[in-house]
């Protein structure tokens, strides 16, 4: 008797969910009128006029441009692919040197297996502390580094993307000093920079401890069922222990690796918030840090450069994810819908009473996130439209943001257009539906206690 497929297993393949939504995106450009609000630019950066909306000639997309759109996602999202190539180089030659499994294995022979719940806890709060004050993709070469301690401690490629990914995607997209988000924000509202801070931060520790507590509940379901495990199937080479906890310890050799590491993530440090930093420098300073890696562990040219091409194999379906995600950011410029979006949903909050309109508008930001996955780019392209409405909604400046900060950090969970989610997948190897159907009920709690912090701030004033 053949067992009916819960909802969540029948999640299509991230494959086929996101051509289905270049589909989808291609056809509203027939159903949705084109149009776009005036532009002007500040400080470099493209600013909406508010109230400048208009209907423009109508762009649809035919089958040919529609398949056009797909080389020029990869073409527009080149630099995220390459973070995720060279970032797997590095981790593969950290791996190689069997400096990422000494040290795993070395710290939980110290901890003790049987505090693996507590670790678990901890290095969510680790990871989830790095999306808080580092940033996202910036801390793409860390999420690896959690999929062998999920390994070693009995868990699956799954609980290791709960870990990091979960906990640093809620870090950064709740972060009270998030410099894209509310950064933006504060500067387009002329508030002080990162003001109401205290909300913000108690709300984003409820959400990582929301997100520790689900990842130690799966953790146990999958110990005592395994067959349970969302993770069946997924490739876990080079990624396991190879030999006893006991016998872990750490040698000189990996004791310079570590430093390589340290010292290179310093430097990343140092360069994103003195040097304006980007994703290319980012690469490169994991290109730097895998050769010197190399020379550390004494591997000759050839076994360097089989290192380099065994990484990228690895790394090549996640990276090629990237790039056919963003087409869906170029069909919708191509398409000319994207303001329009954004036009409706604002009219949909006018006259909706106060307490609703408060968590539309996170709900609207989160419909619009989809289409524009930049934070500060949905800031620029919304927020001069949903200031003034929602003070006309009797809104204050602050709880506008923290709508928008809602609606665009949380949605970011699942969001298939998000190049950076689907990198950083990619690093633990797990697919975005197997994702999906992990972090559904979370995200469903996150809304809650975030719609309850915006009914909260409502009745304060939050100011």
């Amino acid at each position: 008797m053949t067992k009916n497929k819960t909802l969540f297993e029948r999640i299509p393949h991230a494959i086929t969910m996101l051509f289905s939504i270049i589909v989808l995106v291609a056809i509203l450009t027939y159903i949705l009128p084109a149009g776009a609000y005036e532009r002007i630019i500040v400080d470099g950066r493209s600013l909406v006029v508010p109230n400048s909306y208009k209907t423009i000639p109508s762009t649809p997309i035919g089958i040919l441009q529609m398949f056009k759109a797909i080389p020029l996602g990869y073409k527009e999202a080149v630099e995220i692919i390459f973070v995720v190539l060279s970032g797997a180089i590095m981790f593969g030659f950290m791996e190689k040197s069997k400096t990422v499994e000494n040290g795993i294995g070395t710290l939980i022979n110290k901890l003790g297996l049987e505090r693996k719940y507590l670790i678990i806890v901890i290095m969510t709060f680790i990871y989830g502390l790095l999306g808080v004050a580092v940033g996202y993709e910036n801390n793409i070469a860390m999420v690896p580094i959690a999929a062998v301690l999920s390994l070693a401690l009995g868990g699956d490629l799954i609980l290791a993307a709960g870990i990091s990914v979960g906990a640093m995607t809620i870090g950064f997209g709740l972060s009270p000093i998030n410099p894209f988000t509310v950064g933006t924000g504060h500067k387009l509202a002329e508030l002080p920079m990162f003001s109401g801070a205290l909300l913000r931060s108690i709300l984003c520790f409820l959400g990582l401890g929301i997100m520790a507590y689900y990842n130690v509940r799966y953790f146990k379901k999958i110990i005592s069922n395994p067959e349970k495990s969302l993770a069946i199937g997924l490739d876990t080479s080079n990624l396991t222990l190879s030999k006893p906890i006991n016998d872990y310890t750490l040698s000189p050799k990996n004791w310079l690796v570590i430093s390589i590491f340290v010292m290179g993530l310093i430097a990343i440090l140092y360069g994103v918030f003195n040097l304006d930093w980007h994703i290319n420098e980012l690469s490169a300073i994991f290109l730097i840090i895998a050769l010197l890696c190399g020379f550390a562990s004494k591997m000759n040219a050839t076994k360097m450069s089989e290192t380099v091409l065994d990484a990228v194999a690895l790394a090549a379906p996640g990276a090629f994810m990237v790039g056919f995600a963003t087409t869906i950011k170029v069909l919708m410029e191509m398409g000319n819908i994207g303001d329009t979006i954004s036009y409706q949903l604002s009219t949909v909050l006018e006259g909706l009473p106060l307490y609703a309109s408060a968590i539309c508008m996170s709900i609207s930001q989160s419909v619009i996130n989809f289409f524009i996955p930049s934070g500060s780019g949905q800031a620029l392209a919304t927020l001069p439209v949903m200031l003034p409405l929602g003070e006309s909604l009797g809104l204050t400046r602050q709880i506008t943001i923290l709508a928008f900060q809602i609606g665009d950090g949380l949605s970011n969970l699942m969001n298939p257009t998000l190049g950076g989610l689907i990198a950083m997948l990619s690093m633990c190897r797990v697919p975005i539906d197997r994702w999906i159907r992990f972090i559904f009920p979370v995200l469903i709690t996150l809304l809650v206690l975030a719609f309850i912090t915006m009914v909260v701030a409502v009745s304060i004033n939050y100011s």
